[in-house]
This record gives C-alpha cells, structure tokens and sequence, in this order.
C-alpha cells in the first residue's frame, strides 16, 4: 500500500533512498538518475520554466522522445502546479496536426520540445497555412536542448487533492482529440491500488519500452515505481521499434523483474527473434509481464511464453490485465502468481445482451478470451444493456466502471463528457464484456467503433477522414472499420468504397488508398474492398457492423483475391536493370516483406507495409548503410529507386 498523499510527497521521501532510473539509449548505453538527482534536475527546470513565464494552472506540452527530458518536465510540471499534457512526437503529419489541434485548444498553454521538433512543425505549419498559429506557439515554445544546468530552485506549488494533475489527449488523427482530465487524487487512488494489487517487493526493477505518453508507460511504468519506492528502467520506444530483441536483453543485463507488453509488441519481438537463440537473455528473475493496452490474444501469449521458457520465463509471468486512461489506469487485476485464465464461449453468443454459452476450447464454433481479473480497490464494475439496466452474471453488455480514480469528464468537451458519463456516476467504457460468477472480467469487444492497432486506439472516421483526402474519393462513399478474424491476435483495417464500375479500374484506388493512410497514419490496410451499396440505418447512420460481418462471412473473398492478383502482376518486376545499391535495398525489404514483395519503382506507402514494418526495414538499411538514412528520408524518398538515388548521392 501506498503511504504517501501527493506525487510531490513521494519523490521527496524516496530521493533520500538508494533508488534510480536507468534510461536505456542503446545495447552499450544506460545512463542512471538516482530519485535524488531527478528531483534536484526537476527544480532547476522548474526555475526556468518560471523564469519564462510559466504560473501554476499553465499547461504544459511535453512533444519529446527524449525519456530523461520527459520525465524531468513532468515533474517540475507536478512541483510548480503545472499542467503537464503529453502528445507523441510521431514522425508524419498527422502528429504535428494534432498538437496544434491540442494547442489551440488548451486555455493556457506552452509547448517543451526540441528545436529539430519545432523546425519540423514549423514547416509543416507554412505548408498548411498556418501562419499565425505557428507563431503563436513559437512565443510559448521551451526548447530542451537550449536550458542549461543551474543550483537556482523554482518555487514548490501546494496542490490540493482535486487539481488537475495532467491531461491525456486521445489518439486521434484529424479529428478534435478528447482529453481525459485527471486530477491528483484519480492518480493517487489508483496506483494505490495498483501498488496494493501487484505487490512489489523491495528488490524488484522494472523495465518498460512503452511510450511515456501513454497511460501505462508514464503511470504504470514510472509514477507507479516512484510510488512504491523501486528502481526503474525506460527504453525508448523507437529504439524498441528498431531493436525489439534488445528489451529483453536488457531486462536480462539489468536484472528486471517486471515487465509489459501490448499484443503487437510481442509479436514484434518474436517476429526479430526468429530462431536465433541468444545466450544474453535470462529471465528467470521475471516475476510479472503486464498484458494490456490492447485486446489480449490467448495465441500469441502461449506462443511468446512457449518460446521464452527455454530462456528461464515462468508460465504464471503473463498477467492480463484490464484498463483505461479515463480510469487513470488500472480497471482490473488477476491474482499475482498465478497462471492467467481464459474461457472459451460460442462465438454466436457474443452480442450485447446474450448470456454466454461456455464450451470445449476445441470446438470449432469456440471464441477464447482472457480473463482479466476482479475490479481492483475504489473501482466498481457492472454490465449493462443499452438502457443502463445491469445485466446478470455471464451476460455480455456494456462496461461501465466507477470510482474516486474515474475521471470527472473530457477538457472542454461538455459532448462527450455527457456521453460517456450515465448521469449516475458511472462511466461507459466502451467495451463489451461480462463478468463471471466469481466477478472476474471478460472483455469480448468494444461497443464503440474503435480500432485497435499497435497498441493504439483508432477511430473509424478519423481513418475516412484521412482517406477522403483524396481526390478521386467522395463523402459518405468511404467507410473503415476494424476487424478481428477468429483466432487472429490483431484487427484487420478495411476500407470499403462504394464502387460500380470495372474492377480493373479500381486498382489505383487501392494503391493510392493504401499509400495514404499509411503514410498519414502508420496504419497498414489489410484490405480496400469495393462494395455497391452502403448500409446505413433508418436515422441515416452508418453500420459498419453489417460491412464487417459480411467480411467475416466470407461474402468478399473473391473479389479481395481478384484484387490481390491484379496488385500481384503490376508488382512483378525482374532485378536486370537494377543498380548495385537497388539490389541491396531490394534484399533488404525482401527480408521483412515475404508476402508482398516491394517492386523498385513501388511507392513503400502503397504497399501496405505497417509502421513498424518500415522501421524494420529502415534497421536493415542502416545496418548496409550506418547513419546515412534518417527513418524520415523515408517519406520523402518512398520508393527504392528514390532511395537508392539518395543513398549514392551521399557516397
């Protein structure tokens, strides 16, 4: 249990400790902060933060990779009543739309980055008319590189309770980002019962790749282990992109015992690790892996378990978790130490309102899905149908949580803070699930139209909207919508256009479709799909549903095979011709991308090679060619004739 009262409280008792953050920049470079230096270097920030300006109730953009420059912000953000607001740096457009969109909508806001960021949003601003927006946050703008280490102290604000601690905005892309407020009791309350639901023991060290701008990443993974007076390690999340064999690596080297991981990144990992059998990972010391972020895939959790026993990993490691940035974070927790459970149901039992149906995990008919554990302390869960009328035990309904670490509504969002809060305290997840008889939840979907990919949630229209960018598409004749097909541990991402004519016709259609939201978005489309007519209901209102079972019913198989043929023959391509450099990268991308192989002259957007498959490919190519090209190089030069040019143009 948790005995301090205020963030500002613990890192002031624990700094006195022998405890430290190691953060990790690469296989022969850690650097370690002690809890001490940390709060000393988080002072100083904190007088130059004041010294530009800044007053207690400002808000704060932390837009950084820089984890020590993070996490320091932070917390000079929590000792001088700042309000911190992390957005992901991000490497398109779309990241640096939505920090403007952010920017415009806070009531006093600043912005902390670097000047290689700034230039970049500087540039992305002229390009969009963005004038005299961007001047206005280069007025409120504290570049990171450019403060210098001083013995001055800003002066130490007193919080109360229910201050806004910091503002979590949504993933969103092109729409308005929601931001989940929470203040400082939401977060003392639930790392609170986090701490008492995992109980960590004094020896253990924690190692975490997820981004600080993420709810388990800067709460689970580093609040959190202030809190409770442990050591720490953070890896940079593009480093674990590029190098995802390094993070157990390095939990080996720094003898880590709790770790974390979405789906997409153990799949990453075994997808880098291959059949290598590396003899520096050793992780018999790892006790707990929280599973969360993402819905849980059972395949891939006894595949990663399967793979990583020969490397001394326990079975009852993984632990399913449950939650959700409007609950500050934890939701639910299984027993620790004990192997997760999972149940296996009749995949035609699974809509909002029916009662489950348990059955042999080996009938074909069978869905399984984790459980995710009881309610943890201060938080109450129920079921309910759609009119807000709890369901019994074993019936799948909506989620809704409550609690004194339940966020109290959406920044300047009065919509939808009315629409996700009941008028009764309780909150709508979003999620569709059941609870056991033993009160254990079961989450079986989302109500809401949400996909989920690289441990992010995406929205449909949000996707459409990027999409409908293109000339050649129309409003209202484009919809996206998430899929997950039996047994699959990640969503497909269509896109369904409204088309009539040849199929040969709509071919450009796909390629251009695919190359943008890629290269917008970093999402990679499984399928663009020409449908005749849009289903929508009486009100007017799409239903995607109807298009996503009619995927799932096989009712588009022949046509997405066409397609894949049609793509197949325009990429076919001979390597006669090709120059030296062509021939390397060619190599390279052929390594990573064996199901559709990349054509020299093929635009990498087009593809439909996901975000972290490029970075793969960017690995390989600065392991031919070391520090000759940037990751966003990519997206100027996006083909390997383009790229190949560049690469001699440098030698």
């Amino acid at each position: 249990m948790i005995e301090f009262t205020s963030l500002q409280q613990a890192l002031e008792t624990v700094r006195k400790g022998d405890r430290s953050i190691t953060f990790i920049e690469g296989k022969l470079d850690n650097r370690i902060v002690t809890y001490e230096e940390l709060y000393q270097n988080c002072l100083g920030l904190l007088y130059d933060l004041q010294e530009q300006g800044l007053k207690s109730g400002d808000q704060l953009i932390l837009f950084t990779k820089n984890n020590q420059s993070f996490v320091e912000a932070f917390w000079a953000c929590v000792f001088g009543g700042i309000v911190p607001v992390p957005i992901a740096v991000g490497i398109s457009d779309e990241h640096r739309a939505k920090l403007m969109r952010v920017f415009n909508k806070l009531e006093r806001p600043y912005l902390f980055t670097e000047q290689e960021h700034l230039d970049r949003l500087d540039a992305f601003a002229h390009a969009h008319d963005m004038h005299e927006s961007i001047g206005v946050v280069r007025n409120k703008t504290i570049l990171a590189d450019l403060i210098e280490r001083h013995e001055e102290k800003g002066k130490i604000h007193t919080i109360k309770p229910e201050d806004t601690a910091f503002i979590q905005f949504s993933s969103g892309s092109t729409s308005e980002p929601k931001g989940v407020v929470l203040s400082h009791e939401n977060i003392m309350t639930n790392l609170n019962a986090l701490a008492i639901g995992t109980d960590y023991r004094p020896d253990d060290i924690s190692l975490s790749w997820m981004p600080l701008t993420h709810d388990l990443g800067l709460l689970g993974f580093h609040l959190n282990m202030v809190l409770v007076n442990i050591s720490q390690c953070l890896m940079p999340t593009d480093l674990f992109s590029r190098r995802p064999v390094l993070w157990l690596q390095k939990a080996s080297e720094l003898k880590a015992s709790v770790l974390c991981s979405p789906n997409f990144g153990y799949k990453h990992f075994l997808k880098a690790l291959g059949d290598k059998q590396p003899d520096d990972i050793e992780l018999s010391r790892v006790r707990c892996i929280f599973n969360g972020a993402e819905p849980i895939s059972l395949e891939l959790c006894e595949e990663f378990l399967t793979r990583m026993k020969p490397f001394g990993l326990r079975h009852d490691a993984m632990w399913t978790v449950y939650g959700l940035a409007e609950a500050t974070l934890a939701v639910a927790l299984p027993p620790v130490g004990k192997d997760y459970e999972s149940v296996y149901i009749d995949r035609h039992k699974v809509k909002l309102g029916d009662e489950v149906e348990f059955i042999d995990r080996n009938n074909e008919q069978a869905m399984g899905f984790a459980i995710e554990g009881k309610a943890v302390k201060d938080i109450a869960i129920k079921i309910t149908d759609l009119d807000n009328t709890t369901l019994p035990d074993n019936h799948v309904g909506l989620v809704q949580i409550k609690g004194p670490s339940v966020t109290q509504g959406y920044y300047q969002d009065p919509d939808a803070s009315n629409a996700a809060l009941t008028g009764d305290g309780w909150l709508q997840t979003g999620d569709l699930g059941f609870l056991t008889g033993k009160q254990e939840l079961v989450i079986t979907g989302r109500h809401k139209d949400i996909i989920f990919a690289n441990a992010q949630n995406y929205y449909p229209h949000d996707v459409e909207s990027v999409a409908l960018r293109l000339p050649e598409l129309e409003l209202n004749k484009v919809v996206a919508c998430g899929v997950r097909s039996p047994h699959a541990d990640s969503d497909d991402l269509l896109i369904f256009i409204l088309f009539r004519a040849d199929l040969k016709d709509f071919i450009g259609i796909v390629r251009d479709v695919t190359r943008h939201i890629n290269e917008q978005i970093g999402l990679q489309v499984s399928h663009v799909i020409p449908v005749t007519r849009i289903p929508k209901t009486t009100s007017g209102k799409l239903q995607r549903s109807s298009l996503a079972d009619s995927y799932l019913n096989g009712e588009y198989t022949d046509v997405i095979s066409q397609i894949d043929t049609l793509l197949a023959s325009e990429q076919s391509q001979s390597t006669d011709g090709m120059s030296a450099t062509e021939q390397v990268l060619k190599k390279v991308c052929d390594e990573h991308v064996q199901e559709k192989p990349i054509g020299v002259a093929d635009n990498f957007f087009e593809t439909g090679i996901s975000s972290l498959t490029l970075t793969e490919i960017h690995q390989g190519i600065d392991e031919k060619y070391p520090g000759v090209v940037d990751i966003t190089d990519m997206f100027e030069y996006q083909s390997i004739t383009e790229l190949a040019k560049f690469i001699d143009s440098k030698s």
